[in-house]
Order: C-alpha cells, then structure tokens, then sequence
C-alpha cells in the first residue's frame, strides 16, 4: 500500500489514547509533502548517549516527529535498543567482572566481531548495565550523562512515545530497525514475528500506524509484510548489498530496482550522500534518486545528517577540529529541496529549525 498519499495518523487505541489531540497537530504524510519528517537517529545522539530514554526524550523535546530504535535480540527473547547486537563500544559492559567470561568473538553477517554480545544476557542481566556514549572524544558534553541509564526495551520506547504524544498533543512516531536478523534467526531468536506480535500487542498493526520498520535485508521486510500491515522501509548503502539477495545497492536505487522495493516496502532509507553526492569537496546536485523512488510511490528517507566536521564535505567545515560544527544547514536545506520525505538526524533540533 502506498503510504506517501495517506495521513500518517494513530490506530483505532493510539488514537482513543491521543483523543485530545486536534486533527490538525498530526503530521500529515502525504503527497510528499513541504514539510519532511524528522526522525531522531538513536534520539538526539548528537547530545546524549545514543539509544538511551534520555537521548529519545530530548529528541521529541526538541520536534523529532520520529524517534528511531534499532533492535537487537536478548537470550530470552526480549527486543532491546541498541545500535549492535555488540555492546562494548556503547555500555560499561568491558569493567563488569562477573560477565569478563561472556566477551568472545563471532561472525555477525559475514563479520569477525570480538566483545559482549546482547544474545549471550537476559532481559534482567543486561538491564545491571549502564549506558555510555559511543564516542566520547568526539562528543564529549554528551559523555558526561555516561552511566546515567539502563538499555531501554522497544517496549520502554513505544511507550514513551505514546506518553509524550499525549503531553505535547502531537503524534509521536517510533521508526525500528531489525537489526541483522539472519544472525538472530540463526541462534533460534527470528525477529520478524516477534515485531509484529509487538505492533498488534500496541495496536500498531496498521497502515497509517505511527511506525515504519526498515532493514538493510530484503527478506525480513517481505515476511513481516506477510505479518502485520505497518509501513516498511527498505535500507540501501553507497556501497556494497543487502546479506540475504545478490544485489548492489547501487543497483537498487535505480528505476527498476525502486520498481522491485515498491512491491515490498513503501520507502527508501539512502545513505544521504546517494541523494546529495560530494562533488569536489562540497555539495552536488541532487541526483534522480528522490525523483525516482517518487514516480513509483515510494518515500524516501535519507541518513543520516551529523552537523561535526567529522561528518561534513570539506567544504562545508568550520575549521579544522573534527567536533566543531560546521555548516551543516546548507545539507539540510540541499536535501529538502531535493524532495525528501523525511530525513535521520543526529541534531534533530537543528533538522527541525533548518526545516522551518
């Protein structure tokens, strides 16, 4: 179903749980609009330890009309929020003595990858370990909230959420992402008919839900297709292929291969640089992709816009200190007036603000 020319609204309980909301403080999601939607990578990730309650709740505090969780799976089978399934980079894990013995090294998706992975603790176990900011050198005032929280569940975050949406009286959407599903199918934990077991356990089975689930793999999206009806986004990189299909993203994203996405997803997350490419070290022009994915139904959502110099074109840089801001309006705006639907951010205030 093509979401892009439908109204983004709540399901039949979020929206007796949302009944004070005017009509008119929805987003509107619909006929690619003027206004894109801003989505909080990992929460505000910018400004505190990302994919913590802080980081989502300062996001929606500051206009993320999304907040994204990326999933991965415990040993008894709960969903947590964390970018990897490997959580060295992202909690005090590494200093806890009692669980020295867990850290090991596994592939993950064709990838060596040594440390403490989430599969290997209970729901209870992982919830003795705090939360810390994934670089601190680079964001070090974000570094200072290290150890304040616990890795929160999807759970947690659906229903943050839907508390803030009442608060503030506007709708307030999650936007997860399975995290390598064929890793988790393999240990006996698959992803997919957790997720929307969870979706119809909040009344999210719905077109028109406040949620889209994305993945970088084309399976997991055609079988919870098969699941539940909430809007699926289909992830593409500059470079290599999704682990489950022999394809190049690069060929996904062409006119045929947006095509092929349509009949299973009803939109596109590119690396941002795949709708505004580095030319000569500073911004292009927009390439055909938003055009495109448009002509076939499919939104798209870029990722993910970063406003240090660490993450800037050249150009675009305010001196030579990788954490300093630079000029990361000018990518906001050369993204909006591409036509994007909706774009990842790790500063969602200064998305918002860019948006006007």
């Amino acid at each position: 179903m093509d979401i892009t020319r439908r109204t983004l609204g709540a399901t039949a309980a979020a929206a007796a749980s949302l009944s004070a909301l005017p009509a008119a403080a929805l987003p509107m999601y619909g006929g690619f609009k003027k206004k894109p939607l801003i989505i909080g990578h990992r929460g505000a990730s910018g400004e505190r330890p990302e994919s913590t309650l802080m980081a989502f709740r300062l996001a929606i505090a500051q206009g993320a009309d999304f907040i994204e969780p990326d999933l991965v799976m415990t040993k008894d089978g709960h969903f947590v929020v964390r970018h990897e399934n490997d959580i060295s980079q992202t909690t005090d894990v590494a200093s806890r003595a009692e669980f020295a013995g867990r850290k090991t090294t596994k592939d993950v998706q064709g990838q060596s990858v040594t440390g403490w992975f989430t599969e290997d603790f209970t729901l209870a176990e992982l919830k003795t370990i705090r939360c810390r900011e994934r670089l601190p050198k680079l964001r070090p005032q974000s570094a200072t909230f290290d150890g304040q929280e616990t890795i929160p569940t999807y759970q947690q975050v659906l229903d943050l959420a839907r508390s803030e949406s009442a608060r503030l009286k506007r709708l307030i959407g999650t936007y997860p992402e399975m995290k390598h599903p064929s890793h988790f199918a393999g240990l006996g934990l698959p992803m997919e008919r957790r997720l929307a077991d969870i979706l119809k356990t909040n009344d999210l089975d719905s077109p028109t839900a406040p949620v889209f689930i994305q993945c970088f793999d084309v399976a997991p999206l055609k079988t919870i297709m098969t699941l539940c009806k909430a809007p699926r986004v289909q992830l593409v990189s500059s470079g290599g292929g999704p682990t489950d299909a022999p394809l190049a993203y690069k060929d996904m994203v062409s006119a045929s291969g947006l095509k092929a996405i349509s009949a299973y997803a009803n939109g596109v997350g590119p690396d941002y640089a795949m709708v505004i490419p580095t030319v000569n070290g500073d911004l292009g022009p927009a390439t055909a992709l938003v055009r495109d994915a448009h002509a076939v139904g499919l939104a798209v959502h870029p990722w993910t816009v970063r406003a240090e110099n660490a993450f800037l074109p050249p150009k675009l840089r305010n001196g030579t200190d990788p954490m300093v801001h630079g000029n990361v309006d000018a990518l906001y705006h050369a993204l909006y007036a591409a036509g994007v639907d909706g774009l990842f951010s790790d500063f969602p205030g200064l998305a918002v603000k860019a948006r006007g």
